[in-house]
């Protein structure tokens, strides 16, 4: 269930997840189809994730903290996980942001196919990551 927190940067009375409608509806193309898919493992991957809409005009995805970002550009999807740094990837998903000690990020290109298996795994490896944290904390 999303917090009043979670919706401060949506504009008037759409929600965060209206608003990752419009924004793959506003694309039309292969990016949009591309964060759709992404979107729909996240949410097969972590039921309970809660969307969010911050930085004017992000897609956020969080349980217990920010497990990813959905950025969209002109040649790529950009999925960046806050906490990158510190999961385990052994299927290689990591393609960017490779170089700093918390943030990874994965650079979908047009055409390029995901090991959905994987992705899913990294979600909710990063879940579980967040979800560690607080109860230390």
């Amino acid at each position: 269930m999303a917090k009043k927190s979670d919706q401060a940067e949506g504009t008037g009375s759409d929600s965060p997840s209206r608003q990752i409608d419009a924004r793959i509806a506003e694309l039309g193309d292969w990016r949009g189809e591309t964060l759709a898919r992404v979107r729909d493992l996240i949410k097969q991957a972590v039921p309970d994730v809660v969307e969010e809409w911050k930085w004017r005009g992000v897609p956020v995805w969080s349980h217990t903290g920010i497990i990813c970002t959905g950025e969209t550009y002109k040649e790529v999807v950009k999925m960046t996980f806050a906490k990158g740094a510190a999961l385990e990837d052994p299927s290689g998903l990591f393609n960017s942001s490779l170089d700093g000690n918390t943030r990874r990020a994965i650079d979908i290109r047009k055409g390029d196919k995901v090991d959905e298996k994987a992705l899913k795994a990294l979600f909710r490896a990063a879940a579980a990551l967040n979800a560690s944290k607080k109860k230390r904390a």
